[in-house]
């Protein structure tokens, strides 16, 4: 019995081994357009550390998702994306995205965290599914007036 619970925890990580190994290598094309559009910005260029912090979080959790259909990441990290988009919504905005538009999708993007945490307690993966990604296009939005954006 010992050797059959040891063989399975051995094929178990193994097989965690597997699927993981190469994924950092994998970038998508998405992931490669935002490295560019960060390589454009110069160090003369006002910073958003709210939209960073959040970004990385969101790459954490959506990401595992994308690639292989792994909420379990999402799942951990509903809470944090959640008081991650709190605390970006009431940071002030850098001059180039200091508008009623953005202002309005950071909003949206607040009650979408919120929303996603609640549903990840309840545990129906379709709907969990449904939210991150609503949570990962909404962030993308934003992201996109700031690389996108000019000054006014």
């Amino acid at each position: 019995m010992n050797i059959r619970l040891i063989m399975f925890f051995a094929l178990l990580a193994a097989g965690i081994l597997a699927a993981c190994s190469g994924k950092k290598e994998a970038v998508t094309e998405e992931h490669k357009e935002h490295e560019h559009a960060h390589e454009k910005e110069s160090a003369t260029d006002e910073e958003w550390k709210e939209m960073d912090n959040f970004h990385m979080l969101m790459a954490e959790a959506f990401h595992p998702y994308k690639d292989s259909s792994n909420l379990q990441p999402a799942k951990a990290k509903a809470a944090e994306l959640a008081s991650a988009a709190e605390k970006w919504v009431s940071a002030p905005l850098p001059s180039k995205v200091d508008n009623d538009d953005t202002r309005k999708k950071l909003d949206d993007l607040k009650t979408s965290t919120a929303a996603f945490a609640e549903t990840v307690k309840k545990g129906d993966d379709k709907v969990i599914a449904e939210e991150l990604t609503k949570v990962h296009d909404l962030f993308h939005a934003i992201q996109e007036e700031w690389y996108g954006g000019h000054e006014k």
